[in-house]
Parts: structure tokens; sequence; C-alpha cells
């Protein structure tokens, strides 16, 4: 394969997930939606969010293991608790970051 055609597939690929994603959001924000419909789309980024968590905490590098046997359940609960109190998802994320790298230095 020449660099040409990976830079011309990455372009590719570039344009095809805008398109995909940008499209449908220029199009919904022109319409005044119900309310029902717009409150339900509030939950859809925290829904996202919280299924890619949980698929790592339970599941870190692909296997499932008892979730006290290591450091990804006791960080991702110091992530929720200074997310409860401080409302930034940005120092939670921190947080958790942080507790990670610190018990997974303790627990191992």
């Amino acid at each position: 394969m020449s660099a040409d055609y990976i830079w011309a597939v990455i372009a590719g690929m570039a344009v095809a997930n805008f398109a995909v994603r940008f499209v449908p959001v220029a199009v919904i924000s022109r319409i005044d939606l119900p309310t029902p419909i717009m409150r339900w789309l509030r939950f859809v980024p925290v829904s996202v969010m919280g299924s890619l968590i949980a698929l790592e905490v339970l599941r870190p590098g692909g296997e499932y293991q008892a979730p006290w046997d290591g450091a990804h359940l006791p960080a991702a609960l110091v992530s929720m608790i200074v997310y409860r109190l401080t409302k930034s998802f940005m120092g939670a994320s921190v947080a958790g970051v942080v507790a990670f790298i610190v018990l997974r230095g303790i627990i191992g």
C-alpha cells in the first residue's frame, strides 16, 4: 500500500465520520423538538459515557475480573464522589486518573 492510498483512506473516513455526525445534528438543531424528546436527548451523552466506563471498570483488558481485584472500581468510585461533590467533569476525570495510578501502585 502506498502512502497516498493510506492518506486517501484516512481522508475518506474523516469525511464520512463528519457527515454521519454533523448532518443529523445540523438538521435537528433547526427543528423545534417536543419537550419530552429534548428531555430524552439530554440523557444520551451520560448513557454513552456510562456504558463506556462500565465496560472498562468491569472488564479491564477485555477480561472479566472481580471488582475488588484491581484499582478500576475504587478509582471509578473516587471519580463518582468527586463529580457528585464538585459537578466538575474535568475534576472528576483527573481525580479518577490520579486515584487509578495511586491505587494501581498500591494494589498492583
